[in-house]
């Protein structure tokens, strides 16, 4: 029978020691890692319910307005007849936010769900923008704000200008920005909206001259359940959603998003996007996203 010396049961043990030290070292590391995503997910569960949180008061605040004006409408007298001019202004203003933002959310839910396919369509792109120029009109003139569009297009602004992609989307992503343009405007100049072709690329750049993004907020501003300013009773109305709509709707029409921002003195958020497939049936056009023309005249197209 084999003896073992004292020198090899020393070198065993060392090893044994070592094998154990290596096992505790993992350990360690393994606990430290299931800490971290412990942490992890305790932070994203405290921010869906603050985001949450911030998706019902969106709702039901504009819903509480609207009902609350109605009957003030309703028991206003007829020589009072201005106080209806006013109150309706405030339904429509209200409405209108109520909308942005459901429409944002059922994109939310659709992108998440992952049947929302791009829809490829001929999309007269100056039309589509002079719609949302006039859609935001009311909210942009209450803050002295005017919407401008510049071209480098080789066609100047109110003419037609054609680009295969999803219309739908692509209203949507361009709704956030000029949106965001107005509510984060605090001065009187003017929003640029400037589109440009980058190689193959339409690019859209949104330019304002409000309070900015922060370094550090540049980092989470196109998080879906995060919002530069997370007070609920916030003087921005918004909830954070948009961004992290375009971000994805770019991300599956395989465009991108930059931001470049100054605080108190310029925000540019550029988005572009490739050319889409061409349809096979090329006999529609959109012009906003909502309704599809017939195409009976041969405008410029890219």
């Amino acid at each position: 029978m084999y003896k073992i010396t004292d020198e090899e049961l020393l070198q065993e043990l060392e090893k044994r020691f070592s094998e154990n030290k290596n096992s505790i070292k993992e350990l360690q590391k393994l606990t430290k890692q299931l800490k971290e995503v412990n942490g992890r997910l305790e932070e994203s569960e405290s921010l869906k319910s603050h985001f949450i949180s911030n998706i019902t008061n969106e709702i039901i605040n504009p819903f509480a307005a609207i009902l609350g004006l109605s009957r003030n409408i309703l028991d206003v007298k007829k020589e009072d007849w201005n106080k209806v001019i006013s109150m309706v202004q405030m339904i429509h203003s209200e409405a209108f936010h109520l909308d942005f933002q459901l429409k944002n959310i059922f994109a939310a839910a659709k992108l998440e769900a992952g049947d929302w396919m791009p829809e490829i369509v001929k999309v007269d792109i100056f039309q589509m923008i002079d719609n949302l120029a006039e859609t935001f009109k009311y909210e942009s003139n209450k803050k002295g704000l005017t919407i401008l569009v510049e071209s480098e297009l080789g066609a100047p602004p109110g003419s037609s200008f054609y680009f295969y992609t999803d219309a739908e989307k692509l209203k949507i992503i361009l709704s956030n920005l000029i949106s965001n343009a107005v509510n984060f405007s605090h001065n009187e100049k003017d929003i640029i909206v400037k589109v440009w072709l980058k190689e193959t690329k339409l690019c859209v750049s949104v330019i304002d001259h409000g309070v900015g993004v922060s370094e550090v907020n540049k980092k989470i501003i196109f998080d879906r359940f995060k919002r530069l300013d997370t007070g609920i009773n916030s003087i921005n109305r918004g909830h954070g959603l948009g961004l992290s709509v375009n971000k994805a709707i770019l991300d599956l029409l395989n465009g991108f998003i930059e931001l470049e921002s100054y605080p108190n003195k310029k925000t540019t958020f550029t988005v572009c996007l490739p050319q889409g497939e061409v349809p096979e049936d090329d006999s529609f056009e959109s012009s906003d996203g909502n309704e599809f023309l017939f195409d009976d005249d041969n405008s410029e197209m890219f």
